[in-house]
């Protein structure tokens, strides 16, 4: 890809807007790249850090003559966000998003997109527990899964240019249906997400257990766990709202589970614990064996999937 979009406009400049940023940069594939925040201090920051080339503090500057608009913030603020640039956007534009729950979006946004503009969903499956313009590098993407979900309305010519921006900017990229994505996310990142601000919840409700203790006497798998709690709880209550369906289904999917960890554990019946734990054992041992796993620390960031 050499420039197919001579002009890209992210809305939203933090982790995910930002390494984007970096990233097309680095990559040299697009001759202006322009940055669209809320707030001011975000849009100088962006600046100062090179995110963008230049930032605009209204939707009609920063996405006119854009080929490509990209969607980097809460999934709650896309409907109207495209509802107010709607107006702006040339014909032949292309929106794509960063969210982690797309059925919900791709019906919120179906009956607003002006005529000769396509959305075509997107997931970079990539992110840390940090926020804001600061935590933006040009890395995040390498090698990481960009999940595309498109719809009977996008073309074919429209997806192909979206999967070859990402994979330009380093992700792997795969194709695959808005309900079937849904669910995958829900069990591998949803649910442990939901799991983690519970468990830290938890232990902080504890009576008997100070605060200092549990910063004490934390072990690896808590404070990996007080790691994941630390994401943006913005973010995360909406990809809760807007992913609600596959959660709830994948979530009483794992309850019925741990009510059987639950009940070996109330009979002390150490073979099912041990044969369960085999069980997953083998299956971590394959997920490393394929290649998903990574360093807690790389290229100096700590890493989590969102």
């Amino acid at each position: 890809m050499n420039n197919t979009f001579e002009k890209v406009c992210i809305l939203g400049l933090g982790l995910i807007g930002g390494s984007i940023g970096l990233a097309i940069k680095r990559s040299n594939i697009s001759n202006q790249i322009t940055g669209y925040a809320r707030s001011n201090s975000t849009l100088e920051r962006a600046i100062e850090l090179g995110l963008v080339d230049s930032v605009k503090d209204n939707l009609k500057d920063a996405v006119n003559n854009s080929d490509l608009v990209i969607l980097a913030t809460p999934l709650s603020t896309f409907r109207e966000l495209v509802e107010d640039m709607s107006p702006f956007l040339k014909k032949g534009c292309i929106i794509t998003d960063t969210g982690s729950a797309k059925l919900t979006v791709i019906e919120d946004l179906k009956d607003i997109l002006p005529n000769g503009v396509e959305f075509v969903p997107g997931h970079p499956i990539a992110g840390t527990e940090e926020s804001g313009p600061d935590a933006g590098f040009a890395e995040l993407f390498d090698n990481r899964w960009c999940i595309l979900t498109p719809t009977e309305d996008n073309s074919s010519n429209a997806v192909d240019l979206v999967k070859d921006f990402w994979e330009s900017i380093g992700s792997k990229v795969e194709i695959m249906d808005p309900m079937h994505h849904d669910k995958v996310l829900a069990i591998t990142s949803h649910i442990p997400h939901l799991i983690a601000f519970n468990i830290v919840g938890t232990a902080n409700n504890l009576a008997n257990v100070t605060e200092k203790e549990v910063v004490k006497y934390s072990a690896g798998g808590f404070r990996d766990f007080t790691r994941i709690a630390a994401s943006d709880p913005k973010m995360w209550s909406d990809i809760f709202t807007y992913n609600s369906d596959a959660v709830l289904e994948m979530l009483d999917l794992f309850s019925n589970d741990l009510a059987k960890l639950k009940a070996a554990v109330i009979k002390k019946d150490s073979d099912l614990l041990f044969s369960n734990f085999e069980k997953t054992r083998e299956v971590r041992k394959n997920i490393i064996d394929a290649g998903q796993e990574e360093s807690d620390v790389d290229f100096g960031r700590k890493k989590s999937e969102e």
